[in-house]
């Protein structure tokens, strides 16, 4: 319920500050005394667009702010919405609005959206201007109205559920079939892509980074001989010259014969010798590297091995950044020529999965009808008798729910399957019809707090403001109307 309104440079007003208490509270006071100040605020709290010619001579900001209680049973609505009360249950909506025209909003001291405040302020508020009377006129809304009177939210999610599920199914039913009628093209480009990236045969994802590797050596192929050879020449095995590995094996002889005289000669002489192999080793692998280029006409290799980082290169601005990535982009092609190979297969799959998700969907909508049939009857009742007692002892008023079809096949909506009408007779001998015809302002008043009253017993979180409810009927009616709201 509305605890607090706080109003600053709104109109001719400078500062109001209102707290309410639970229950009916009556304001009143003669034309011009200020009024319509508090029901423009509030409307400025539901999100009204205008705001600006509201602002007080010579301001140049006004802003409205009220605090709303919330019950706990309710709580976890506005939870959902991403605007949870505070540990106290509490809701506090500030709207400012600028002479320039900027405006901005606020929940709990929170920056937020103005469309933020539209979407909370139908759970916090009701306002029912004299403008605003015959709310009722758009019948797309009487399904959601009718359910906030019902038991039926449990019938309703699920059906919401399924509803979502097949619209997906659907969705995925067209991307398939745009696809095939683009098949041919497709499955050309695809294949093209898949033949060049397979002709490529790339294997090691580490093959470029190799590859440049023995460039940059071809590159400099004489630096490599003659270092190469520098290190080859040094270090390996020769009874000649004074090469590394003569000299450690001649080292490692003399402290052979010094063994069992010189204390740790036997383990230097095995160290030495460790030395030696490892010197071996590098010479010879060095040795190797100068074997393989002699193999080969180094300017052919090296033209071969360009020619294959151009082709890698190509690849990788089509495909991916690395090896590894335009292997993963081949998976991706192979996978999709073979979706559109077998798309006829892939539409029927989809489209059996449809007619089952459908068809749970039906079953969930015939058990939400049930709810709202019930329910229907319950609101009729309860409408007409608040009607009659509100001096309108002709008026006939129904609830109709029926399912929507086409061709005998079920009409899926969003809220359901079922076409809710309010229809209405307010003389003797007049057809039940639309409860948007209905033109009189002392009908509409009366209908529109019947409507209000029933649906806000279901609603009870919601506080509802009536604006000259009273206008166009008589004195003994408005006392009527009077005693209805005191019982809300």
């Amino acid at each position: 319920m509305l605890e607090n309104l706080t109003i600053d440079n709104i109109a001719v007003a400078r500062h109001i500050e209102v707290a309410f208490r639970d229950g009916f509270t009556v304001i009143t006071g003669r034309t011009g005394a200020g009024k319509s100040i508090l029901i423009d605020s509030l409307l400025l709290l539901c999100g009204a667009k205008n705001g600006r010619e509201l602002l007080r001579t010579g301001e140049d900001r006004a802003q409205v702010s009220a605090i709303f209680s919330v019950p706990e049973s309710d709580r976890s609505r506005f939870e959902d919405l991403g605007y949870p009360p505070d540990e106290d249950g509490l809701l506090e909506l500030t709207r400012t609005v600028s002479a320039d025209g900027r405006s901005t909003a606020r929940i709990n001291r929170r920056a937020a959206p103005l469309s933020a405040l539209r979407e909370l302020a139908p759970h916090l508020l009701n306002v029912q201007t004299q403008n605003e009377r015959n709310d009722f006129a758009d019948k797309s809304g009487y399904p959601a109205l009718l359910d906030s009177f019902a038991d039926d939210r449990e019938e309703l999610l699920e059906y919401v559920r399924l509803y979502g599920e097949a619209g997906e199914l659907k969705k995925k039913i067209a991307a398939h079939r745009e696809a095939m009628s683009q098949r041919d093209m497709m499955l050309d480009i695809l294949r093209y892509q898949k033949k060049e990236i397979d002709g490529a045969r790339l294997t090691a994802d580490d093959e470029e980074e190799k590859l440049r590797r023995t460039r940059t050596r071809l590159q400099s192929l004489e630096k490599v001989a003659k270092f190469a050879g520098i290190v080859v020449r040094a270090l390996s095995e020769s009874e000649k010259g004074a090469t590394a590995s003569y000299l450690l094996e001649r080292a490692e002889n003399a402290l052979g014969q010094l063994s069992g005289v010189v204390e740790g000669a036997d383990e230097m002489a095995a160290r030495l010798a460790n030395y030696r192999y490892e010197i071996i080793d590098i010479a010879e692998r060095v040795r190797d590297a100068l074997d393989e280029d002699d193999a080969v006409d180094p300017a052919e290799k090296l033209t071969q091995v360009e020619a294959r980082l151009a082709l890698i290169e190509t690849l990788e601005r089509k495909y991916g950044a690395t090896i590894a990535e335009i292997k993963e982009k081949r998976a991706e092609i192979g996978q999709r020529i073979a979706e559109l190979e077998d798309g006829d297969f892939r539409v029927a799959q989809l489209e059996k999965e449809l007619a089952s998700k459908e068809s749970e969907a039906e079953e969930a909508a015939v058990r939400l009808r049930e709810k709202r049939i019930l329910a229907a009857e319950r609101l009729t009742e309860e409408i007409s008798e608040s009607l009659r007692f509100l001096d309108m002892p002709k008026v006939r008023f129904r609830v109709c729910v029926t399912p929507l079809r086409d061709n005998g096949a079920p009409v899926f909506r969003a809220d359901g399957c079922d076409d809710v009408d309010f229809l209405i007779s307010v003389n003797a001998g007049e057809e039940l019809g639309s409860l948007g015809k209905v033109s009189s302002g002392g009908e509409l008043s009366r209908i529109t707090l019947a409507l209000k009253t029933a649906l806000a017993r279901k609603n009870d979180s919601a506080t509802l403001i009536f604006d000259e409810i009273d206008t166009g009927v008589s004195g003994g009616t408005s006392e009527r109307i009077g005693l209805m709201l005191e019982k809300l």
